[in-house]
């Protein structure tokens, strides 16, 4: 059997080549490890890499890690979960937020480029 899809980790190193040059759509997670909604995340960042794998780019970016990139997306809150389709910033969510609403959100991406 193989091992489930995992999530990208993003760096400053990465960033662009997953990011900004992806085929597919991506979904960045910005996050922390002391940020407790950021925990109540993380499963479900982990089952949408699984049901999007190969449709859809999922990531976390560390924001402790790559303040400069979280500054430059602005995130002044996390999580932060910033939707990105052909290198642009098409739609973001502060806070938890559903699997049923990310999953919805990326089908709409996925299918049509845009989100409803």
């Amino acid at each position: 059997m193989a091992d489930a899809a995992q999530y990208l980790t993003l760096t400053a190193d990465n960033f662009e080549a997953e990011v900004l040059q992806s085929e597919v759509p991506v979904l960045v997670d910005f996050w922390a490890a002391w940020c407790g909604p950021c925990r109540i995340m993380n499963p479900i960042v982990e089952e949408l890499a699984e049901t999007f794998a190969g449709r859809a780019k999922i990531a976390k970016l560390n924001v402790d890690d790559e303040d400069s990139l979280a500054l430059q997306y602005h995130v002044m809150a996390i999580p932060t979960l910033i939707f990105f389709n052909k290198g642009e910033r098409v739609a973001t969510i502060e806070g938890v937020a559903s699997k049923d609403d990310l999953t919805a959100k990326l089908e709409n991406l996925i299918t049509s480029g845009a989100i409803a």
